[in-house]
């Protein structure tokens, strides 16, 4: 391929035009110098500067010398861009509900949506929030930090759950795990949460000291608002799960499991549950921090956690409604 043209050195024209170049199109410049004075030889080009032959004569083709800007990179954007496809009035509530769970993806807000009679996909919810949020109508919640539970020390007489002992069924095995809130310097909250490990269910309260009296109380909230019998509770090695807890256990005939020191893994469902307790409620909801103000709207959290909120390892059934289809199904 000839080109009639030749970059003529040392003119003024030439060194304005090479001070505004990028780096990128001053070694586009250095390929067509080279071809230029190697005798036109595009492949002894392409293996000098180790680019593919399409490569170098996409950018000649481009390149004139008078006019150094044509090495430049252009834009890729489309001339046509996809417009969007949705309503006003359903941007509109995708940003209503957004609003009401800040913590919520599009996986769990199409499920809401859907509920409310609207039918829209995955990908579309997640474009409208994308497009809120480029337009600065969706703004993210700042999250107020909590610190996480202390070490406890280790209890040498921890007892695993038996291998032996079958979980198959809601009830058969409840977690329970405790979690300092912290909102406030000073201000000390004890979190206890329990989860179902089949239906997903949680049951989560507040008190102001963790101790085993307290923690024995938050078996009658266990009981009373699980649908369901609970056969065995499972816990770590803290204090507040010994002594008058363990000791209620018995008196209900409730199987209390005690974790072996330093596997909070093998409590990964109440632990993860008490990662989302705090993104999407405490961080996100205003609070007055007293023992029961916190406890009441933490039972509207806990009806919404049970009976609204979709979970993805329950095919974004809520628990309630888990509990529904396994009863029809039985």
């Amino acid at each position: 391929m000839s080109r009639p043209l030749q970059r003529v050195p040392n003119q003024p024209w030439l060194a304005e035009h090479l001070g505004t170049l990028s780096a990128e199109a001053r070694r586009r410049l250095k390929w067509m110098d080279y071809y230029m004075a190697h005798g036109r030889n595009a492949r002894r080009t392409c293996r000098h500067f180790d680019i593919s032959p399409q490569t170098f004569y996409r950018w000649w083709r481009r390149y004139q010398p008078q006019d150094l800007t044509t090495l430049e990179a252009h834009s890729r954007r489309p001339r046509r861009r996809r417009q969007p496809t949705w309503s006003p009035a359903l941007a509109a509530t995708v940003r209503a509900v957004r609003q009401q769970y800040p913590r919520w993806g599009k996986d769990k807000l199409v499920v809401l949506l859907r509920r409310a009679g609207w039918t829209v996909s995955t990908s579309m919810v997640g474009r409208i929030l994308t497009r809120l949020r480029q337009q600065g109508q969706l703004v993210e919640p700042r999250g107020r930090p909590v610190s996480a539970r202390k070490a406890r020390p280790p209890r040498p007489y921890a007892i695993r759950k038996p291998a032996a002992y079958a979980v198959t069924r809601p009830g058969d095995l409840v977690q329970v795990d405790t979690l300092d809130v912290r909102p406030l310097p000073g201000v000390i909250f004890k979190h206890l949460a329990a989860r179902d490990m089949i239906s997903r269910w949680d049951v989560v309260e507040v008190a102001s000291r963790a101790t085993s009296r307290t923690a024995a109380r938050f078996l009658d909230a266990l009981q009373a608002r699980m649908p369901f019998p609970v056969h065995a509770v499972q816990v770590d090695g803290g204090s507040e799960f010994a002594g008058a807890f363990e000791q209620e256990c018995q008196r209900r005939r409730i199987r209390l499991f005690v974790l072996p020191p330093r596997s909070p893994k093998l409590n990964g469902r109440v632990e993860r549950s008490n990662r989302t307790h705090t993104e999407e409620f405490y961080e996100v909801t205003e609070l007055e921090w007293t023992v029961p103000a916190v406890n009441r709207q933490l039972r509207q959290w806990e009806r919404i956690y049970n009976t609204v909120r979709p979970h993805q390892a329950l095919g974004y059934r809520t628990p309630s409604e888990f509990l529904r289809d396994l009863a029809r199904a039985g």
